[in-house]
């Protein structure tokens, strides 16, 4: 059974750092596209961060620019979302998502493996 867990999430202030790691149980994910996605109450589910299967390309969503960073150990089946200088609209639940095959995308629907997602907060 396929499966990816979400880790790291927590309460940081404004101008803080947080790490999330995402780890993929059931099958390699090395020829997968891996993302990150988030949710604030109220709101639909966003694209945030993308990472080749080939760890040649990343892609943020324009807000995150500079601030995020994503990456992936294939030999931990692991992808990382670090998180600097947080802002309070960073506040959501963030989900890490993996494609079947290795196209990179920010569409929520071309994903087909989600995890149960991490709540982020950051106080102002």
């Amino acid at each position: 059974q396929v499966q990816l867990a979400e880790f790291g999430g927590g309460l940081v202030q404004a101008g803080g750092s947080l790490r999330l790691s995402c780890v993929a149980s059931g099958r390699t994910f090395s020829d997968s596209a891996m993302g990150w996605f988030r949710q604030a109450p109220g709101k639909e589910r966003e694209f945030v961060a993308g990472h080749s299967w080939d760890g040649h390309f990343t892609w943020y969503r324009d807000s995150v620019k500079g601030r995020f960073n994503i990456s992936r150990d294939n030999v931990k089946n692991t992808v990382y979302l670090q998180m600097n200088s947080l802002k309070p609209e960073d506040t959501a639940v963030y989900y890490c998502a993996a494609t079947k095959g290795r196209s990179l995308s920010s569409i929520e629907r071309l994903y087909d493996y989600w995890g149960q997602g991490t709540q982020v907060t950051v106080s102002s």
